[in-house]
């Protein structure tokens, strides 16, 4: 049978919104988790911010060693390995009743962790060069249409049966993702005699490309900001009005908020940068995010809320599939799986630092305070860009990685 490339595209489209629904079928939910299932009272909102951060920094450490190993053996194994080492880790989690065993679990995940890069990897290397960008545009509605559904079937789980049970949920649902990876996924640009790549020397051609450096610092950055609020959201909820006995349902309602915003504009936002560059929606998309975050600081009641985090993820569904399609733009292709890995370890640098930074500042100065601090950076980094920042036209042949 003759390989189809969007046939591939929609089979890792299925594969990466099992694995983003997943994701926020229970980890939403952590502080609740930590409170309610492990007896956490005291310095609840660090608890938070360490559990969430710690995956993050182990895999951001791992990533560019998965990546040498996915040049040699392939995307499809480690997409493969990824899968099902994080459903076994997600059921273990239900058994798990010590906040330091579940810290420990949470480093695991991270170490093992990779199905989504894995994916998009896959999908930038085996689509056509022409195709790349609006395949990655595609992509990152995944994720995100994960998210919409996974907070809902995690805000009802754990309100009918409990926080734990979302656990089991959420494994059983990523080896399903493990799955279709395993039976549907095709790889075929991918060379097997080529020598495994040194991860060293893959920093320092990437440190030799300033655009492609940019990018990876604006991802951290995005990242950043994205998860210095997600462990946060649900204790905010309590805050402005929700009810305890209906947090997670309510939380899980205002996360997919952001969700369907991403699933309704990403793709139009894709076509917007093919017709006037994807520089041009970043910046787009960084000062609609910012100005969400600032705006999301006037309201007190979880309507109102709900209402700001959905419009505010209608501009910022811009960003991601930005970046991701300039970092087409600024790496030649024998280069590209190998940026994809760098770019994963630089938004799990951000994912990991954001929730820390989140968890003690908002115990310190209070979570309103840190919307304003989100805002006003996003605003500052969209100008940054604008100013000096490298546009995808300025690109010159031969000045690829």
């Amino acid at each position: 049978m003759e390989f189809s490339w969007k046939r591939n595209l929609i089979i890792l489209w299925i594969g990466v919104f099992f694995c983003g629904m997943a994701y926020t079928i229970s980890v939403p939910f952590l502080p609740i988790f930590l409170h309610t299932e492990l007896g956490v009272n005291e310095g609840l909102e660090a608890w938070a911010g360490v559990t969430f951060g710690i995956t993050f920094l182990a895999s951001a450490l791992v990533a560019p060693f998965w990546g040498s190993l996915a040049d040699k053996y392939g995307r499809k194994p480690m997409l493969i390995r990824s899968g099902f080492s994080l459903s076994v880790l997600y059921f273990i989690t239900y058994f798990v009743h010590d906040p330091y065993i579940f810290l420990i679990v949470r480093v695991f995940q991270g170490l093992l962790a990779g199905f989504v890069p894995a994916a998009i990897a896959l999908i930038a290397t085996n689509t056509p060069e022409k195709e790349v960008g609006y395949a990655l545009g595609v992509m990152s509605t995944a994720t995100a249409a994960g998210g919409v559904i996974g907070p809902l079937v995690g805000g009802l789980v754990s309100h009918w049966t409990g926080n734990r049970e979302a656990f089991v949920v959420s494994g059983l649902v990523v080896l399903v993702a493990a799955f279709i990876g395993l039976i549907g996924a095709k790889e075929v640009n991918f060379n097997r005699s080529a020598a495994r790549s040194s991860v060293i020397n893959d920093l320092k051609l990437a440190l030799n490309n300033r655009k492609l450096m940019t990018v990876l610092g604006i991802t951290m950055l995005v990242a950043t900001s994205v998860m210095i609020l997600e462990p946060l959201l649900t204790i905010y909820v309590l805050q402005i009005g929700g009810a305890n006995s209906s947090a997670s349902l309510n939380s899980g309602i205002i996360f997919s908020a952001v969700g369907i915003a991403t699933v309704i504009m990403a793709p139009r936002w894709g076509k917007i940068g093919q017709k006037i560059s994807y520089s041009k929606i970043l910046f787009i998309g960084l000062l609609g995010g910012g100005i969400g975050n600032l705006l999301q600081v006037g309201t007190h009641n979880l309507l109102g809320f709900g209402l700001l985090r959905f419009s505010y993820g209608l501009f910022f569904a811009a960003v991601y599939p930005a970046l991701n399609s300039l970092i087409v733009k600024f790496t030649d292709s024998s280069f590209r799986g190998r940026a994809f890995s760098l770019n994963q370890s630089a938004n799990q640098l951000g994912t990991m630092s954001g929730p820390i930074i989140g968890g003690f500042l908002g115990g310190w100065i209070g979570i309103p305070a840190i919307f304003i601090i989100n805002g006003l950076a996003l605003i500052g980094v969209a100008f940054i860009y604008k100013l000096r920042g490298p546009q995808e036209n300025t690109l010159k042949p031969g000045s690829q990685v």
